[in-house]
């Protein structure tokens, strides 16, 4: 029998349908920025954009998005946000910011790029606003006012946290009674700008010292210094300014007082000791507070130099030579200094706000007699107390490290104290029992700062020199 033939066609059709919806069968329709999952969820979608698009270096935008059937949104080194919203970024330079939509249908990116300029205002955009926000003066006693004083650009209004608001150009009276950072916001067409300023506060009864110098002699006891015939120039310091008249060192040997004046403890009584010290220093307050400091060393072999005696120089009479805070940091280990930069930086303006000076051996009355001390002291210290910066707020303390090894009173003998100031009590004696840490503490106090290390922070104050 013959079969038709669209009959006999069946059995082809039929086959091709199978191989065609078979295997896992389906089509391809082109790549797409979405990653679906075999799931009946729909992808995610995204709304993603940056404004402005073009910003001045410096400036801020907000990348802005809005995203649907996600869950999380990330944005590539920015972070992990809602499915929808805003975030401000300041970058640097020219950047391609991705964000990645997760869902249960799958993820989604999107990017959109912020171009940085860095010179120049923006073609058809409004310039940022800037400002210039300072305090005078910054460092303020307890009850006493400063002005805050700005300039700003490009800006509509000023607003001081903890002020008020303000115009454009202008100052305001502020009495703070603690160390305070005040900030400014400005705020104009082309974005806001933000400058920040700080006033230290010290204490009532402490003066506001621009410059301290600690500087140390050493190993002689009070009887032996105050009316000796062979210190007249400390004495006659001594008679001008104030003296401490039951002033007593900490320990014996040296090495234990200079470690007392700075960390407020005696951490070693090794003069030998080489290796480091971690605990709490005056260098690290000094940095907290925004304040500057170097260490003048006589015949220092070079700046930075961390190393052992060289004699006339010790190092044991160098504490800052020790402190972590120092050794470990190429920025910090700079100002380890010889003595013979002391003359250039006054003369330059450009005494730091705390001073160490340390004479050598022979200088500081160890080895050499105290007639060479004092002869020392006049010719370099006598220009400094001259100087308009020391007439200007400077506070200068000569201490004697201990006394002689056989005066073992309050463990390192009674030494002779000067506290020397412009705003000194005049030819003022105290009566009141001192010892190294109290001195570490105005150092310090002086300045502007309210913490210590160690032993410092609970230190009998000096506040009765002023």
């Amino acid at each position: 029998m013959r079969i038709p033939s669209r009959i006999s066609a069946l059995p082809f059709l039929f086959t091709v349908l199978i191989a065609a919806t078979g295997c896992g069968g389906g089509s391809s329709m082109g790549a797409s920025s979405n990653s679906r999952p075999t799931s009946s969820q729909p992808a995610p979608t995204i709304n993603f954009g940056a404004q402005p698009r073009i910003i001045a270096s410096g400036a801020s935008t907000v990348l802005s998005w809005t995203t649907s059937n996600a869950n999380s949104v990330s944005i590539g080194g920015v972070g992990t946000f809602p499915p929808s919203g805003s975030q401000s970024v300041t970058p640097a330079a020219t950047t391609t910011y991705t964000l990645t939509a997760t869902g249960s249908g799958g993820t989604a990116k999107s990017s959109t790029v912020v171009t940085v300029t860095t010179s120049g205002p923006i073609p058809g955009q409004t310039p940022a606003p800037t400002i210039t926000f300072g305090a005078n003066p910054s460092s303020v006693t307890v009850g006493t006012s400063a002005v805050l004083s700005w300039t700003t650009t490009n800006a509509t209004s000023v607003s001081i946290s903890g002020v008020g608001v303000f115009g454009t150009n202008g100052s305001a009276n502020v009495t703070p009674s603690a160390n305070t950072t005040y900030t400014a916001t400005v705020q104009g067409a082309g974005g806001t700008a933000k400058a920040s300023t700080s006033i230290t506060v010290t204490p009532t009864g402490m003066p506001s010292f621009q410059h301290v110098f600690l500087l140390m002699e050493e190993n002689h006891s009070y009887s032996s210094v105050i009316g000796s015939s062979s210190m007249p120039y400390l004495n006659s310091l001594a008679q001008q300014y104030g003296l401490a008249t039951q002033y007593f060192a900490n320990t014996h040997p040296s090495i234990g007082n200079y470690f007392e004046l700075t960390t407020g403890q005696i951490i070693t009584n090794d003069d030998s000791f080489s290796g480091t010290v971690s605990a709490d220093n005056v260098v690290r307050h000094l940095l907290s507070a925004g304040k500057t400091w170097k260490s003048y060393a006589e015949n220092l072999p070079a700046a930075s130099y961390t190393g052992g005696d060289v004699y006339p120089y010790a190092k044991h009479h160098n504490p800052f030579a020790y402190f972590t805070d120092v050794v470990d940091s190429q920025n910090q280990l700079s100002n380890l200094v010889p003595f013979s930069e002391f003359a250039s930086d006054l003369t330059n303006n450009q005494l730091p706000a705390y001073s160490f000076i340390i004479p050598n051996m022979l200088d500081d009355g160890h080895d050499g007699s105290l007639s060479q001390a004092d002869s020392w002291l006049r010719t370099n210290i006598a220009p400094l107390i001259a100087s308009s910066t020391f007439q200007n707020n400077g506070l200068l303390i000569i201490v004697f490290d201990e006394s002689f090894d056989t005066d073992t009173q309050h463990g390192g003998g009674q030494v002779a104290a000067v506290v020397i100031s412009p705003l000194d009590k005049k030819g003022y004696q105290s009566n009141t029992f001192y010892q190294h840490q109290s001195v570490c503490r105005l150092s310090m106090q002086g300045l502007g700062l309210n913490s210590f290390p160690g032993g410092c922070q609970s230190a009998t104050q000096m506040n009765e020199f002023f």
